[in-house]
């Protein structure tokens, strides 16, 4: 399946159904009274976030959603129905935007999570309504009110606590296929993964993460060179940046300590907040290199590179260091959600006083 982030749509909530004037015309019945009822609400449009769902796909061949009107009120005291809802299934994740201003409206972050993103009109009142003891025959009734029309923009950013990050051929597919459950597309030439792959990696029981592996970047990537600038924006809610180096490139003329920067260059022009995020260095392909060379090839590299953060060297097709750098990873991912979860503190001005007896 065509993997789609970005897609616009046009939505539009049922108009409320019309108000009824009428009266109870019964033989005997001389005076009856009003009975006209009142109209029915329309239709609201409802996002869903769906855990099944990783792509915006079937949003850009399908852009003008429209939920159906209230019926009119009726006589004998009958009330419209109310129009059917509509609801949208989206990726968690999503993004909606208001595509004229540019305002975020509604974000889709926990699974099953249902939003109202267009409220249906109201029905308009029947004369039933302004029936009194001094206006005993109204022929008054209000007309339903529109429903809510909106143009949306919806962005997709996948929900990962760690993304891969590297040039192209880097190893980052082979890596998250050594340790996850997903299958990307492995090539031996650049520019192989096209889409964003995500895979859950078991650390034990109940003991997981979520891994996001993204195309790779080249220099001038924040200005649209090659494909990783269209999927930036899916790090943006990665807890923890993995930066993959290739140490062994087939071209001998390659430097893997400049490749390296023009990575953190494009991070920075790009978004700072990314820049800022924890990065860890992920030395790959050390199985090509010759065993007695592997320590000054690493030392060098993070003298040159200037690398302040932990460092870890792996070779995904070996699975040798994988392990290590996995349990690591969990730790950090872990330790940042207690962190998240964590109980805000008291302000001891507000603190509940204690209860005499209780101390105890």
């Amino acid at each position: 399946m065509k993997f789609v982030d970005e897609a616009y749509i046009d939505i539009a909530a049922g108009d409320g159904g019309n108000g009824c004037v009428s009266f109870r015309h019964e033989k005997y019945k001389e005076f009856g009274g009003p009975n006209g009822g009142d109209g029915g609400r329309g239709g609201h449009i409802y996002a869903v976030a769906d855990i099944n769902l990783n792509t915006l796909v079937d949003f850009r061949f399908s852009r003008r959603h429209d939920a159906r009107n209230g019926e009119h009120g009726k006589g004998s005291d009958m009330f419209g129905a109310k129009g059917d809802d509509i609801i949208l299934k989206m990726p968690v994740g999503t993004i909606l935007t208001d595509a004229e201003s540019g305002d975020i409206l509604f974000e889709l972050l926990v699974p099953g999570e249902e939003i109202l993103i267009a409220k249906g009109g109201d029905g308009g009142f029947g004369n039933l309504r302004f029936k009194s003891s001094t206006n005993r025959a109204p022929r008054t009734k209000t007309p339903g009110w529109p429903g809510e029309k909106k143009s949306l923009k919806l962005e997709l950013k996948v929900l990962a606590d760690v993304g891969l990050l590297g040039m192209p051929n880097a190893g980052k597919s082979t890596f998250i296929t050594a340790v996850s459950n997903a299958r990307p597309r492995i090539a031996d030439y650049p520019f192989t993964t096209l889409h964003p792959n995500l895979g859950v990696v078991r650390v034990g029981p109940e003991q997981s993460f979520v891994v996001a592996d993204l195309p790779g970047l080249i220099e001038g990537a924040s200005e649209g060179a090659g494909l990783g600038h269209l999927f930036l924006r899916h790090l943006q809610r990665t807890r923890l940046l993995l930066h993959i180096v290739d140490m062994a490139p087939f071209d001998d003329s390659i430097d893997p300590v400049k490749q390296a920067k023009a990575i953190v260059g494009e991070l920075k022009k790009y978004d700072e907040g990314l820049f800022d995020k924890p990065r860890w260095l992920v030395l790959n392909k050390l199985d090509m290199v010759e065993p007695d060379k592997r320590a000054a090839l690493v030392k060098d590299f993070v003298k040159r590179f200037k690398f302040k953060g932990p460092v870890f060297e792996i070779s995904a097709l070996t699975r040798e260091g994988c392990e290590q750098l996995v349990k690591a990873i969990y730790q950090d991912v872990k330790s940042v959600q207690k962190s998240e979860q964590a109980p805000e503190e008291i302000d001891p001005r507000f603190a509940p006083a204690p209860v005499a007896g209780l101390d105890d």
